[in-house]
C-alpha cells in the first residue's frame, strides 16, 4: 500500500470465505438476533418493488476540488482546470470529461457537512445514514435495503457487495438487524469459493442432500426461536441460488467492447459486474474502489484516479439509460468526507467533512440540477447545509419508501430508518 495513504476500518475485513463465514456467524446467533423487522404489511409491500440500488463508494474520501466542485485560479484551487458540462454554467473538473457531457442526467449535491474527519468511525456514519443514538447499532444502508425491501423476484441475495482483496460473509454490517442482512462481499468481484458443485457428486445427490438439510431444519427450528433457524436456512438458499447464476461472474462472456468502456482496471471490472448484477436482479450493490486518502501528491494521485471514476461512472449511467433501466434503479456516487481546500507540505490534502460533494441519478431523482454552493475558496458551504441523514431520507423517498412512516422493529421498540430531525431535499427528488 502506498504510505501516503492511511488505512479505512474498511481495508481490515476478514478473510474468511462465505461458507465457513456465515456458518461460523449463524451458529452462535443469540435469542432476538434477527428481531429487528419492518412493519408486516409494509414489508410485504416493499418486496414487490422492482427498484435497485447501485453504490459507488470511494473510499478514503475523494476531492471535491479535482471533482464535482473545482475552485481554479483561487488560493486553494490548485493546478487543474475546470470544464463546462451539458448543464449550462455548470463546470467540474478538467479530469471528467465523459461525466461532464452527462451532467444533465445528474444531480449534485454541493453542500455536504458531515460531522467526522476520522476513516474508522466516519466511514460506518455515512454508511448508517447517521442516525441518533439509540442504545442500537443500526445497519449499514445496504442491509436496511436489505431488510427494508427484500430480495427482487429474482431471488439472488439482496446485498452484494464488491471490491478488491478478500471477500467473505460480513455479518456485522447488519447491526442489530441480524446476521441475515449482512453483506455478501465479493472479493475481487469473484463468486464465493466452493460454489461449483464437485464432478463427484451428480444434481441428483444434491437435491437429495437438500432435502434431507431441509427436514433437518425443520426438527431444528421445532425447539428454537424461528429467526435463528432462518440466518441458518439463509446461507443455503444464497448458495443455491449463486450457484444457478454463476455465469454473470465469467467475465470471458462480457463483450470486449464493455470491458473498454468500463476500463480494465479493478474499478471497471467491479463496475461492469455490478451492472451485470443489477440486471440480474440483485436489490442493493456495493463497488468500492479504494486508495482516495490522498493525504501527499494530491494532484497527481487524482489525476490517475478519477479518470477512472469518470470512465466507469459515465460507461454506467449510458448503459442504464440504453437498457431502461434508469427508472428503476438509483445510482449513488459518494466517499465519507471530502479534502481539505488548505493543500499541505506533502502536497497533499487532509480529510474534509466540512464541505463536500456527492452525485446521483437514477429512479426518483430529479436530472440535471445541482444542489447548493460553496464559499468562494471552498473552505465552507455558502447556501444550506446537508448532513448524510438529509440524503438516505432523499435515497429512500426515491425508491418508494415513506423514510417518516416506515420503521424498523427492534422487539417491540420503533426504530426510524432515518434520522428523525432530518428530510428529504425536495430539489433532489423528482
Amino acid at each position: 500500500m502506498n504510505p501516503q495513504f492511511c488505512n479505512s476500518a474498511e481495508h481490515g475485513v476478514s478473510r474468511r470465505r462465505v461458507l465457513g463465514a456465515i456458518g461460523g456467524t449463524t451458529a452462535g446467533l443469540g435469542l432476538g438476533a434477527l428481531g429487528g423487522m419492518v412493519q408486516p404489511a409494509v414489508g410485504e409491500e416493499l418486496a414487490k418493488s422492482d427498484k435497485q440500488i447501485l453504490l459507488l463508494w470511494l473510499d478514503g474520501g475523494m476531492s471535491q476540488l479535482e471533482s464535482w466542485d473545482p475552485k481554479p485560479n483561487t488560493r486553494f484551487g490548485g493546478p487543474l482546470r475546470s470544464i463546462s458540462t451539458s448543464l449550462p454554467g455548470v463546470h467540474i473538473s478538467e479530469l471528467m470529461p465523459k461525466t461532464a457531457k452527462l451532467m444533465h442526467h445528474l444531480a449534485t449535491v454541493r453542500t455536504m457537512k458531515t460531522e467526522d474527519a476520522n476513516h474508522s468511525s466516519g466511514v460506518p456514519k455515512i454508511l448508517r445514514g447517521h442516525p441518533k443514538n439509540r442504545g442500537v447499532v443500526y445497519p449499514f444502508w445496504g442491509s436496511a435495503v436489505a431488510k427494508v425491501m427484500g430480495p427482487t423476484k429474482s431471488g439472488l441475495p439482496p446485498y452484494l457487495w464488491v471490491k478488491p482483496g478478500s471477500g467473505g460473509f460480513i455479518s456485522k454490517y447488519a447491526g442489530f438487524l441480524g446476521a441475515k442482512y449482512g453483506a455478501l462481499a465479493l472479493g475481487d468481484g469473484k463468486p464465493p469459493t466452493n460454489l461449483v458443485r464437485p464432478e463427484t457428486l451428480s444434481e441428483q445427490n444434491a437435491n437429495e442432500r437438500r432435502e434431507l438439510q431441509q427436514l433437518f431444519n425443520q426438527r431444528y427450528a421445532a425447539r428454537r426461536r424461528k429467526g435463528s433457524n432462518e440466518a441458518n436456512s439463509y446461507v443455503y438458499d444464497v448458495a443455491e441460488k449463486l450457484m444457478q447464476n454463476q455465469k454473470l461472474f465469467d467475465e470471458s462472456l462480457l463483450p470486449d467492447k464493455d470491458r473498454e468502456r468500463y476500463g480494465k482496471h479493478d474499478f471497471g471490472r467491479h463496475t461492469l459486474l455490478a451492472r451485470n448484477l443489477i440486471e440480474a436482479g440483485v436489490r442493493f450493490v456495493q463497488v468500492t474502489s479504494y486508495g482516495w486518502d490522498t493525504h501527499g501528491d494530491n494532484f497527481n494521485a487524482h489525476a490517475s484516479r478519477m479518470p477512472k471514476a469518470d470512465q466507469v461512472y459515465a460507461a454506467l449511467i449510458e448503459d442504464l439509460i440504453d437498457r431502461g433501466m434508469m427508472d428503476n434503479v438509483l445510482v449513488v456516487m459518494m466517499a465519507e468526507f471530502g479534502r481539505t481546500p488548505r493543500i499541505n507540505g506533502s502536497v497533499g490534502r487532509d480529510h474534509w467533512p466540512n464541505a463536500w460533494s456527492l452525485s446521483m441519478t437514477g429512479t426518483g431523482i430529479k436530472k440535471g440540477v445541482v444542489v447548493g454552493e460553496t464559499l468562494a475558496d471552498g473552505t465552507d458551504v455558502k447556501t444550506e447545509p446537508y448532513d448524510i441523514g438529509a440524503m438516505f431520507h432523499t435515497w429512500y423517498q426515491a425508491v418508494g419508501i415513506d423514510s417518516k412512516k416506515v420503521e424498523f422493529m427492534n422487539g417491540t421498540q420503533p426504530l426510524p430508518i432515518a434520522h428523525d430531525d432530518m428530510a428529504p431535499v425536495k430539489e433532489l427528488l423528482a
